[in-house]
């Protein structure tokens, strides 16, 4: 695999829409979980449109214009999302009021409004792009087969292909997936929180098989695992990407992983990746974004933007600059691991 990124469009919990904002100091939050900062949506959709819009088709609209106004492209060949919860807020919404009007008379908006593919929809609908467009629903390996899929489609003749990781955060997302351990919680045993906090975030890329006039860096591979049978299994599996890549562990300037602020299973990543990497500066970029399943969106956005500015940022462990390769690992609990190798032009 070997696609270049022209452009992106970020928006996060994180002053992430503009470039230069990343070597600021990062915003923290007190809150059960993250919520991105939104822009001025009258700079991208008219405002009686924004008002029918829920957040999630905001920030996802938002994010694909700026992507392709700095590209300087109207029409992309072809529109990919990934999300694995979709609309929440409107899916929420449609389910109370079945419960409030006892299944009676209801409007149907909300219910259209709640499918996965409502984001890329909307997109399409007002660049009034009459391209390939697909959504792309596999839990945390959302976003990498749509990567994958894109590389399928550039291969085919479709050139500058959009491609877009989106999932909102919500009281009730929240809610139901405390219940299941997902998310940062007090341990009264270690008297300390553990835990991911949760997140949200709407990344998008406008990918090609030529470089074009400035791209920002190269995706050279990516790779889905699922259920490894043990942490060696995922030791290997890193080995075997570099492999394949002939690239040498030393050779990669920083790795961005998950970081699952649950001490057994980052004392494990930890070990291993030490053992891989030693003395290769390593980063939880969901300390940025908060955990969502489609999280590797905004640490690919990361790794464009270190590989083309060469800057180190201050809060950051301190890598090598020229900074030449960068190793994103995305792992979603013990059941999803991913892979992408990020190089620069």
């Amino acid at each position: 695999m070997k696609v270049y990124i022209q452009s992106t469009g970020n928006i996060s919990p994180q002053n992430s829409l503009e470039a230069d904002n990343l070597f600021q100091i990062p915003v923290k939050t007190n809150q059960p979980y993250f919520k991105s900062i939104e822009p001025d949506y009258d700079g991208f959709v008219d405002t009686k449109m924004i008002r029918r819009m829920s957040r999630i088709v905001k920030m996802g609209v938002a994010a694909a214009i700026t992507c392709l106004r700095k590209a300087g492209i109207e029409q992309p060949g072809a529109i990919l999302t990934a999300s694995a919860y979709g609309c929440l807020e409107d899916t929420s919404s449609f389910l109370r009021r079945m419960i409030e009007f006892d299944e009676k008379l209801l409007s149907p908006t909300a219910f259209i409004q709640s499918t996965h593919n409502t984001v890329g929809a909307q997109i399409a609908l007002l660049l009034k792009c009459h391209q390939y467009n697909n959504t792309i629903v596999h839990r945390a390996f959302s976003f990498e087969n749509a990567l994958i899929e894109s590389e399928l489609l550039l291969q085919e003749g479709m050139g500058h292909v959009l491609v877009g990781a989106i999932d909102e955060i919500t009281d009730d997302r929240q809610a139901i997936l405390s219940r299941f351990g997902l998310y940062r919680k007090w341990d009264t045993h270690l008297n300390e929180s553990t835990g991911n906090i949760a997140g949200e975030g709407a990344a998008f890329f406008l990918l090609d098989l030529i470089p074009g006039n400035n791209p920002l860096a190269i995706i050279k591979d990516v790779k889905t695992y699922y259920q490894p049978e043990n942490f060696g299994a995922a030791q290997a599996c890193v080995l075997s990407l570099l492999k394949e890549n002939q690239i040498k562990p030393d050779e990669i300037g920083l790795i961005l992983f998950s970081g699952n602020s649950k001490r057994d299973l980052d004392e494990l990543d930890e070990e291993w990746l030490n053992h891989v990497f030693s003395g290769i500066p390593k980063f939880p970029f969901k300390s940025l974004c908060g955990d969502y399943p489609t999280a590797s969106g905004f640490a690919l956005w990361l790794a464009a933007r270190l590989l083309k500015d060469q800057k180190q940022p201050d809060w950051m462990p301190a890598f090598t600059i020229p900074l030449q390769h960068i190793l994103i690992l995305h792992r979603s609990l013990t059941s999803h691991l991913s892979l992408l190798l990020i190089s620069v032009y």
